[in-house]
């Protein structure tokens, strides 16, 4: 089953092969994706206007902005071991874990979802529910995401100390700013699963999400990612502030939020939306289509 899947009656794929084509797709868009997210991340941690190139060069390339080009790009892939830990294990929890909570809904709740909205919009419905559900409960892995925004943004926070070592010192301040997260997650992943549903239902027609090919997996795909993007990018700039402050020197998202509206105003909220659509965008895209490619994929190869 796709990612996106519909209700009980699309193919159901194995567990194994929810799990190879979601941490493949993460392996690879880890690999070709890492600077433009942390480029991404730098913008949105920025509290000032950018306003020229050179500005933006200092922004993103922070202590390597007049160095060589390749020592820049280097630059750009800090906490990789974190961002490795928690993309794939994002993604196999995010794109193998929705099919599970859609088979789940689909039983139980599928014939209310079609009653209430019809057929197609009910499917398409279900799908976007279980992966709001979804979305709620990537939480759990909060503490990886924030490591990595911090390495990316704030590096000194760090001072030298390892993995187990903060683990042991901050513990579950990892989780601080857990509450937008979920916000930002819930209505970001029904975008997400819903938009790419419903271009299946209603742009190509198909009865069986599995069933859809290479081009149209893309083409959905772009679909769901602009819609989460555009709806979670207020709350996920908030998120991001949160979790690249110094760890001894936390601040809360209702001050971020207040700080925000006063000192920068309302398109403080969305600072770096439109780098991130082109970015970040294809990033969520390429690895959205190829989970759901994958998987099919894999499931025909698992022996039955």
């Amino acid at each position: 089953m796709s990612p996106a899947s519909g209700s009980s009656k699309d193919k159901s794929n194995s567990g194994i092969a929810r799990v190879l084509g979601s941490a493949t797709a993460g392996i690879s868009e880890l690999a070709v994706f890492h600077p433009v997210d942390t480029t991404a991340k730098r913008l949105m941690s920025n509290h000032t206007k950018v306003t020229n190139l050179s500005q933006l060069n200092s922004v993103v390339f922070r202590n390597y902005a007049n160095e060589p080009v390749s020592r820049k790009l280097f630059s750009l892939f800090p906490g990789l071991g974190y961002a490795a830990g928690y993309k794939i294990l994002q993604r196999i929890y995010k794109y193998g874990g929705q099919p599970f909570v859609n088979d789940i809904l689909g039983t139980r709740y599928g014939a209310d979802f079609e009653n209430a909205f019809g057929k197609k919009t009910g499917k398409a419905l279900l799908s976007a529910t279980s992966g709001s559900l979804i979305g709620i409960g990537e939480i759990i892995l909060l503490p990886l995401d924030v490591l990595k925004i911090k390495r990316q943004t704030n590096p000194e926070a760090f001072k030298g100390r390892g993995f187990l070592k903060i683990i042991q010192d901050e513990g579950f301040g990892l989780y601080r700013g857990w509450g937008w997260t979920a916000a930002r997650n819930a209505p970001g992943s029904f975008a997400l699963f819903g938009g790419n549903a419903f271009a299946k239902e209603y742009i190509f027609g198909l009865t069986d999400y599995g069933n859809a090919t290479w081009t149209q997996n893309f083409v959905a795909s772009i679909f769901g990612a602009s819609a989460s993007l555009i709806v979670s990018a207020p709350l996920d700039v908030v998120k991001t502030r949160i979790q690249n402050r110094n760890f001894e020197n936390p601040e809360s998202g209702f001050t971020i939020l207040k700080n925000m509206a006063k000192n920068e105003g309302f398109g403080a909220f969305f600072k770096g939306l439109t780098p991130k659509i082109l970015t970040t965008g294809p990033k969520l895209v390429f690895s959205f289509a190829l989970a759901q490619t994958l998987i099919p994929w894999f499931d025909n190869l698992v022996p039955k």
